[in-house]
């Protein structure tokens, strides 16, 4: 088996001027060693050698994990998986781990850079659909933040939402903060019950996005206000990850992402996915260097658009792609 322990340790502290060089070499580790991306860089007639800059970089199409086992070595030296969400019928995403401790830390270090310790919160998990399957990563990383915020308020909440609003209401009393990670279909569901919710000050809603197929589509300003009224807070918060990604991305508020040290996005055209987008908006093209693992460069189907600070907005999919990952919101 590949040792992934020297690619995990330098991104802890990865500093921005070192992204691209990290990246090139990255890339020319899986080019070498990941059969299905090998193939795929080939195909494309790309030589290798000759990549000297990140827009030269092959972006390997989502799909493939659908397909095909995309890892950088062998699979029968890889423990296990996270899949993908989908309806009766759907090909599910495979993304194959090397260390699910090493995943649950990255995600942590990510979350603490953005918000603080978690021993600072109590953590509650409003996420349905995502706990009545098996394989789930965002489940996982939600019961990795339930353990280490080492609170006994914290847990898993299934479509108990009286159970939900008395914890709330009992948590109301505290100082410590209350992060309530939900999918959104559920979070509209407890905000349309009717059902009163008490006043607090020391709470943050984070969606996750999903509707999967339980309400319609909705703009991300529409879902964001009515989420807001109900909670009574200023803003939503938002994650941004899919089963196919090792890192995160956090939105405090508006739908504008901040990147962490170990993704970078790129835009290409719409209509050209060989092409680089000349304008702020376009398909989104990922680096995640948390996937040294399998495939680091991921051509995605989300549609994204960078504001003029440089944060990154997620608009929704394109038409006819099939729903997955954790953001389902169109704009």
């Amino acid at each position: 088996m590949q040792d992934f322990k020297s690619f995990s340790d330098a991104i802890k502290d990865l500093k921005s001027e070192e992204f691209e060089s990290y990246a090139l070499n990255l890339f020319r580790f899986q080019a070498s060693v990941n059969g299905i991306y090998k193939k795929y860089v080939e195909a494309r007639q790309v030589n290798v050698d000759e990549v000297s800059k990140l827009t030269e970089i092959p972006f390997l199409p989502i799909r493939f994990f659908k397909d095909f086992h995309v890892v950088s070595g062998h699979i029968n030296d890889f423990p296990g998986y996270y899949s993908s969400s989908g309806t009766t019928g759907m090909i599910t995403s495979k993304h194959y781990f090397w260390s699910e401790a090493w995943y649950l830390q990255h995600a942590k270090n990510l979350f603490e850079k953005e918000y603080g310790e978690l021993t600072d919160y109590h953590v509650l998990a409003l996420l349905p659909a995502y706990l009545e399957r098996k394989g789930s990563s965002l489940v996982s990383m939600a019961d990795h933040f339930i353990r280490e915020s080492h609170s006994e308020h914290s847990g898993f909440y299934l479509y108990n939402q009286d159970e939900l609003l008395e914890k709330l209401r009992y948590l109301a009393m505290g100082k410590r903060k209350v992060l309530l990670l939900g999918v959104t279909f559920a979070l509209l569901d407890l905000a349309e019950s009717g059902k009163p919710m008490p006043k607090m000050n020391n709470l943050i809603i984070m969606e996750t996005g999903g509707m999967k197929g339980r309400r319609k589509e909705m703009i991300r300003e529409e879902v964001h206000e009515i989420l807001r009224k109900y909670f009574e807070v200023e803003v939503i918060h938002s994650e941004y990850g899919m089963t196919e990604m090792m890192s995160q991305a956090y939105s405090k508020g508006n739908g504008v992402y901040t990147l962490p040290s170990s993704l970078h996005v790129m835009l290409r055209d719409v209509n050209d996915p060989l092409s680089w987008s000349t304008r702020r908006q376009g398909g989104i093209n990922v680096i995640d260097l948390g996937n040294f693992h399998s495939c680091a460069f991921i051509e995605t189907q989300d549609l994204g658009r960078f504001d003029s600070k440089g944060g990154l907005e997620i608009l929704g999919r394109f038409d006819n792609s099939e729903i997955r990952g954790c953001n389902l919101l169109v704009q």
